[in-house]
C-alpha cells in the first residue's frame, strides 16, 4: 500500500498548504477568527482518508497510471488535479462531521472536544454575555459552512487544471450530486430519530437502510470512486462497474460504523462507548434488534434510546439486550453479503489490475476497522 500511503501524505500536505493560504485572509479581517483555521487543522489531521483513497483509485482504475511514471505523460501531469479533488473531499467530510456533531449533540470527535464544544469554551473563558451553548452551536455551524466553501473552492481549482474539459464537467456533476445526497441523507437520519413511531414496524428496517445509502454509503465510497473515474475520463461502463462495487461496500462501511457506534471502544473510536444509543440513532442494527426482542425488552429499548443522560450501566444493559437478540450476528451477515457483492462486481470490472488489487485491500481495511 505504498502508493496509498504516499497519497495520504500528499493529501495532508495539500490540506496544510490550503489552510496556510486561508489563514492570512482571516487574520487580515480579525484576529478573533484564528479558531476557524486552528480547529480546521486539528480536525483535518485525523481520519483514515478513505474518501481521498477511493477518489484516487477510481482515477487510477480508468487510467492505469503509475504515479512514478514519465512526467511527460498527460495523465501524470494531471495527477495534481486528482490530488486537489481528493483533498477537497476530505475537507467536505470535515464540514459534514462538524454539522453532524451539532445535530447529534456530540461532545467529542476523534478524542477531542467537538467544534461546538470548543466554541462554547471560548465563550465561557471570556465570561461573555448570553448563552455559551448557543454561541458554540452558531460558531460551529459557521465553521462547517466555511469548510464547505473551502472544499468547493479547492475542488474547482483542481478541475480548472484538467486538460479534459468534458471530464471536469462530469466530475463537477458528480461532486454536486454527492453534496445533495449526503445533505438530504442527513435529514433522513434526523427524521427517523424523531418520526419512527409514526410508521409501521415493518417499514423501520427499509427506512433505516435508506438512511445508510444516502447519508453514508454513496458519499463514503461510491461518490469518491465515480468522481475519481470521471476525472480520468472513464467510460460509462467503467464508472458503472465502480458504482456497483462502491455502493454495497459503502453500505457495509456504514453497518460497521453502526456497530462501532454501539459497541466500539472509546479509547479507539474517540467517542464515548454507546454514543449512538444516547443519540437515539435508528439504525439497521436497532431495527433488527427491535424485531427480534420480546415485547417488554423492545419497550425498554424504545424508552431509553435517545436519552442523552444514559448511565454506563444502562448503556451496558442495552448493549447486552441488542447482542442477545442476535441482531449483531445478523448485521455481520449483511456486511459479509455486501462485501461479497462488491468483490464480485470488482472482479469483472473493466479497470486496471493495479486499482483492482488496491480496492480489494481497501475493502478489507474498511470492514476490519475498529474506529
Amino acid at each position: 500500500m505504498a502508493e496509498s500511503a504516499r497519497l495520504v501524505d500528499l493529501v495532508q500536505a495539500g490540506i496544510d498548504e490550503f489552510l496556510d493560504g486561508r489563514a492570512p485572509l482571516l487574520e487580515s479581517i480579525a484576529s478573533e477568527l484564528a479558531p476557524f483555521v486552528d480547529y480546521s487543522r486539528e480536525l483535518l489531521r485525523g481520519g483514515k482518508r478513505f474518501r481521498a483513497l477511493f477518489c484516487y483509485w477510481g482515477w487510477n482504475a480508468v487510467s492505469d497510471q503509475d504515479t512514478a511514471g514519465d512526467p511527460d505523460d498527460i495523465r501524470y501531469r494531471e495527477l495534481p488535479s486528482v490530488i486537489r479533488a481528493a483533498t477537497a473531499l476530505e475537507i467536505f467530510h470535515a464540514a459534514a462531521l462538524v454539522h453532524d456533531d451539532i445535530m447529534d449533540n456530540s461532545d467529542t470527535r476523534r478524542g477531542l472536544p467537538s467544534a461546538h464544544k470548543r466554541f462554547e469554551a471560548i465563550h465561557r473563558d471570556g465570561s461573555w454575555t448570553g448563552s455559551a451553548e448557543v454561541f458554540g452551536r452558531s460558531g460551529a455551524l459557521l465553521l462547517g459552512d466555511l469548510l464547505l466553501d473551502w472544499s468547493d473552492e479547492l475542488f474547482q481549482r483542481g478541475l480548472r487544471e484538467l486538460s479534459n474539459v468534458g471530464a471536469a464537467d462530469a466530475a463537477r456533476r458528480e461532486f454536486d450530486r454527492m453534496r445533495t445526497e449526503v445533505t438530504v441523507g442527513q435529514y433522513l437520519d434526523i427524521l427517523e430519530e424523531q418520526s419512527w413511531q409514526t410508521y409501521p414496524d415493518a417499514e423501520l428496517l427499509p427506512r433505516a437502510h435508506r438512511v445508510i445509502v444516502y447519508k453514508s454509503a454513496k458519499y463514503s465510497v461510491e461518490a469518491p470512486l465515480s468522481i475519481g473515474a470521471t476525472l480520468g475520463g472513464g467510460s460509462l461502463g467503467q464508472i458503472a462497474a465502480l458504482r456497483e462495487f462502491g455502493l454495497p461496500l459503502g453500505v457495509a462501511y456504514q453497518l460497521r460504523d453502526d456497530l462501532l457506534g454501539v459497541f466500539g471502544d472509546s479509547e479507539v473510536t474517540g467517542k464515548p462507548s454507546g454514543d449512538d444509543l444516547r443519540e437515539g440513532k435508528r439504525t439497521v442494527l436497532i431495527a433488527i434488534a427491535r424485531a427480534k426482542l420480546p415485547l417488554n425488552a423492545r419497550r425498554l429499548l424504545d424508552e431509553l434510546l435517545g436519552d442523552s443522560a444514559l448511565s454506563g450501566q444502562q448503556v451496558s444493559m442495552l448493549q447486552a439486550s441488542i447482542r442477545d437478540s442476535g441482531a449483531v450476528e445478523q448485521v455481520e451477515r449483511i456486511i459479509d453479503h455486501n462485501v461479497k457483492q462488491a468483490i464480485a462486481a470488482l472482479s469483472s470490472a473493466p479497470i486496471s489490475t493495479t486499482a483492482r488489487e488496491q480496492l480489494v485491500r481497501l475493502t478489507d481495511m474498511v470492514i476490519r476497522r475498529t474506529a
